[in-house]
C-alpha cells in the first residue's frame, strides 16, 4: 500500500530534470521510498521519467495533478501514483481510470464523505495546517474510522510526529528533507541524512 511505504512522502518540485535521479536515490537510501514530484514545472514529466528509469527501487509519483490531461501526462512519464491538492468528480474518474494508486486532496468533512461514498478511503488532507491540523483530523476519526490520510501542507520535522501519532494518519507529506540550499548545491548526502531522520519519525511518534 502506498501510504505504508514510509512515514513521510517527500514532495519535490524540480526545475532541472537531471537532478531527479540523484535526489530520488538519496531519498530512497535514507528510507523514503515513495517520492512525489509535482507537475509544477515544465520539466516535471521528464524528471519523473528520469527518476523512474534510474532508481527502480523507489516509487515515484506525480503531484499537483489538477486536470484530467495531467493524469495522462503522469502515466506517460511512468509515474506510479497520483496526488491532487483537491478533487472533482471528473478528476477522480480520470485518476481511477489510470489504474494507478491515487490520493485526492480534501479539506472538509463533506469532501471526505463524498469520496468515501465513491469507495475512495485513502486521501490527502491539504492544506493540513491551514485546514485545522491534528485537531481536525482527530475530529474526523470518530465518524469516519475507515478513512486514512496523508496530511500535507505546512508540516515540518517538528510538526510531523503529532500527525503520525493519530490513528487515522498513515503518513505525512512534506519537503523539509529537500531544503532549497541542498538542492541548489546538489548536496545529496545532506538530503540522505534528512531523509533518514524523517524515516524514523514514526517510531518517535509512538514513544
Amino acid at each position: 500500500m502506498l501510504l505504508d511505504l514510509a512515514p513521510v512522502i517527500p514532495v519535490v518540485t524540480l526545475d532541472d530534470p537531471a537532478d531527479a535521479p540523484p535526489l530520488v536515490r538519496a531519498l530512497a537510501r535514507g528510507g523514503l521510498l515513495a517520492v512525489e514530484i509535482t507537475l509544477r514545472t515544465p520539466g516535471a514529466p521528464e524528471a519523473i521519467a528520469a527518476a523512474v528509469r534510474a532508481v527502480p527501487e523507489a516509487v515515484v509519483g506525480a503531484g499537483t495533478v489538477v486536470r484530467g490531461e495531467l493524469v495522462e501526462t503522469a502515466v506517460r512519464a511512468g509515474a506510479r501514483f497520483l496526488v491532487s491538492p483537491g478533487w472533482t468528480p471528473g478528476l477522480v474518474d480520470a485518476m481511477a481510470a489510470s489504474g494507478l494508486p491515487f490520493l485526492p486532496g480534501v479539506s472538509t468533512a463533506s469532501d471526505v464523505v463524498a469520496l468515501a461514498e465513491r469507495g475512495v478511503t485513502e486521501l490527502k488532507f491539504f492544506p493540513a495546517e491551514a485546514a485545522g491540523g491534528t485537531a481536525y483530523l482527530t475530529a474526523l476519526a470518530g465518524p469516519l474510522p475507515r478513512v486514512r490520510f496523508c496530511p500535507t501542507g505546512g508540516i515540518d520535522a517538528e510538526r510531523a510526529p503529532a500527525y503520525l501519532a493519530l490513528p487515522n494518519v498513515a503518513c505525512v507529506g512534506g519537503s523539509w528533507m529537500v531544503p532549497q540550499d541542498a538542492l541548489r548545491d546538489r548536496d545529496w548526502d545532506r538530503v540522505e541524512h534528512l531523509a533518514r531522520e524523517a524515516a524514523g519519525l514514526r517510531a518517535s511518534a509512538q514513544v
